[in-house]
């Protein structure tokens, strides 16, 4: 499969059956790209509507493993384009039986590295929901079976097509404020808690199917639909599930490949007993360029400094520059420096996704590919690493390895639960 083109693809044996799509370097967006997608959940709609927006696209197939949200994004999905996508419950067979060119996945992170090789395998290009994947040898196996597919890939970075996050990039690559010392990266907000009783799941819901290989659970609305993203053994938790984008434009702003080391602290202060996932944490990563400190608290108190609450400074030797989504503010050196403040705003989820599909038709690979979607989403995992271990780490980037700590080491890929068959060997 890995060594044939769209076209070879296309003409052989699984085209033959009519379940894949005719888009190909030459076809110029003539006709609509077909999606399908994985996860009819909150952020799977929030991307289908994206690509609506963005236009040139029918959603031929949904799936998730509750019937609730399948109807649901079916009833959306319909007036739209003017028929109904086909619904599945189990997403090998809407691979095996679904006419699209595209598969977005936007489900929990345990799932995307089956579903991710999975659609690679089937000959699908892929736009995926960060982070990529749930442990970091997971990600190195989606990383290979990318580079072997040699399919079309974006991963959800949308803060890439921030306006004032791509103009403060260039404006610091140029030497706008001198050599970058450190950056700071923070989002703090009052997390709201749903239920965490034990109950039974909801009669729609196959709550074995959603946990797939991570542990599975005990079912309450705190770690169930959206609120999963603060259990640790599914989203992982603030830093994992939001701060992500964050270190990302990071990583990106500074031209930054993984940290060499990264040490962490923090806990669950404020929602003990609630939350698996620290509700304050500090997380320092030494990158070659500087150290990037993070801290975040989602118990509250982001009223204090609103405009700050949510974004990245960077300081210079010549001067300091705050962003944010659709602002970048520039502070010179001095006490009464002035503050240029630049408001900016852009649809990033749109644009992000405009640009996979472009990258579809014309077959150039977008901005966010999977080795770099594997470096954000394994950098912060590190992080969770060394709060866990208790300890700094050190990642060697040639090795792929945490070294001299074999315990640490040991948390880079998690076990799953039989029957499923981790990727990495």
């Amino acid at each position: 499969m890995a060594s044939l083109n769209r076209r070879e693809f296309i003409g052989g044996a699984v085209a033959a059956t009519g379940l894949i799509g005719t888009v190909s370097a030459g076809d110029g967006g003539d006709k609509p790209l077909k999606l399908a997608l994985i996860g009819c959940g909150w952020y799977g709609m929030v991307n289908v509507d994206a690509a609506f927006k963005a236009g040139g696209v029918q959603v031929t197939a949904v799936c998730d493993v509750d019937t609730a949200h399948l109807k649901d994004s079916a009833d959306k999905i319909e007036p739209r384009q003017g028929f109904r996508p086909k619904l599945f419950a189990d997403y090998r067979a809407l691979l095996d039986n679904c006419a699209a060119d595209a598969v977005i996945i936007a489900t929990p992170p345990q799932w995307h590295a089956l579903m991710f090789i999975d659609a690679l395998a089937k000959g699908f290009d892929i736009y995926c929901e960060k982070p990529l994947s749930y442990d970091v040898r997971e990600g190195q196996a989606m990383v290979h079976a990318a580079q072997k597919a040699q399919r079309i890939v974006q991963i959800g970075f949308q803060r890439r097509k921030s306006k004032a996050i791509q103009q403060a990039r260039e404006f610091i690559r140029g030497g706008g404020i001198g050599k970058v010392v450190q950056a700071d990266v923070q989002i703090h907000y009052a997390a709201g808690l749903r239920d965490t009783t034990v109950k039974a799941p909801p009669e729609t819901l196959d709550w074995d199917a959603w946990c797939g290989p991570a542990p599975k659970l005990p079912y309450c609305e705190q770690i169930g639909h959206f609120a999963w993203r603060l259990e640790k053994e599914y989203g992982h938790g603030h830093l994992v599930d939001w701060g992500i984008h964050l270190i990302d434009a990071t990583r990106w702003i500074l031209d930054e490949d993984m940290p060499s080391s990264v040490q962490a602290a923090g806990g669950i202060y404020y929602f003990k007993d609630k939350i698996t996932t620290p509700d304050v944490l500090t997380a320092q990563f030494d990158f070659a360029t500087c150290p990037v400190v993070w801290r975040h608290r989602i118990w509250g108190a982001e009223e204090y400094t609103p405009e700050v609450a949510n974004g990245i400074f960077l300081y210079g030797d010549k001067g300091t520059v705050f962003v944010t989504d659709n602002r970048w503010v520039l502070i010179n050196k001095g006490k009464n420096a002035d503050r240029k403040v630049t408001e900016v705003k852009a649809d990033m989820a749109v644009d992000h996704m405009q640009e996979f599909l472009d990258a579809v038709r014309t077959r150039k690979q977008p901005i966010c590919t999977t080795a770099d979607g594997h470096k954000s989403t394994a950098t912060v995992k590190l992080a969770m690493i060394a709060l866990q271990a208790g300890r700094k780490i050190t990642w060697d980037p040639d090795q792929k390895q945490i070294v001299n700590d074999p315990e640490a080491a040991n948390l880079l890929k998690r076990p799953y639960r039989p029957p499923y068959k981790h990727p990495h060997s």
